[in-house]
This record gives structure tokens, sequence and C-alpha cells, in this order.
């Protein structure tokens, strides 16, 4: 007769949800403010640039978070190199650097890590896509 007065179960707190992808995302925004500033005093157009390339980033990482199982392991190895690459890219343009050695570095830093996730979601899941057992 008392099972309404049970206490209900507690929600298990995951990494999956908004707190690591905002965490970063504030992150990221602080250091393009900081890279746009260059020294100067803050105005607004700064304060609107880091805060529009965090809430991208975060909103970015959450859905390649959350949604990025559904993607077979080549297209989300080739997803996080492209998130990777955008966001190293956009930075390294925020500091006054020519766009071709920021295309570059882009580049260079999305092969890398498409190709490191790649290598990591190869070596972690069966050929159906699921999880390894271990």
């Amino acid at each position: 007769m008392a099972a309404h007065a049970a206490v209900p179960a507690r929600r298990r707190v995951s990494t999956n949800g908004w707190g690591l992808p905002v965490a970063t995302g504030v992150l990221y925004g602080l250091y393009a403010e900081v890279n746009a500033r260059d020294g100067g005093a803050l105005s607004w157009g700064q304060f609107w640039l880091g805060l529009i390339s965090a809430v991208v980033l975060a909103v970015a990482l959450y859905a390649l978070r959350r949604y990025g199982r559904a993607l077979p392991r080549e297209a989300r190895a080739a997803a996080w190199g492209a998130l990777a690459g955008i966001a190293v890219g956009f930075l390294y343009s925020v500091t006054g650097a020519s766009i071709y050695s920021s295309v570059v570095l882009g580049v260079i830093v999305g092969l890398v890590t498409a190709g490191a996730a790649f290598y990591l979601f190869y070596t972690h899941e069966d050929a159906a896509g699921h999880p390894a057992p271990w």
C-alpha cells in the first residue's frame, strides 16, 4: 500500500548530456574572443563572436556525440575530423593569419583527427558497428 510513497530513483549523471559540450563551447568561445581582442579592450563585436562561436561548437558537439552512432564509422570519423578542422582553422583565422595558412592548418588537423577517430572506431567496434563487449 505504500508504493506511492517510495522514493523515486535518481537519474544518473551522464557525460552525453549538455555538460561536456557546454564546457568545451565556453572555453572555445573565450579563446576565440581573446584571440580576436589581441590584447586590447573588449568590444561588443568580440563578445558576440565569442558567444556565437561557443554556442555553435557546443551544439555541434552535442549533436555529434548524441546522434553520431547512427552514422557508419567512416562517416562518423569524417564528421569528427571536419568538426575539429573547422574549429581549429577558425580559431587560427581569428588571430589575423592569412586564409591560406588557416585552411592548411584546418585541413591537416581535420585529416589527423579523422584518421585517429576512424582507427578508434574501427578497433572498438565489430563488423556490424556495435561497440566491443569489453
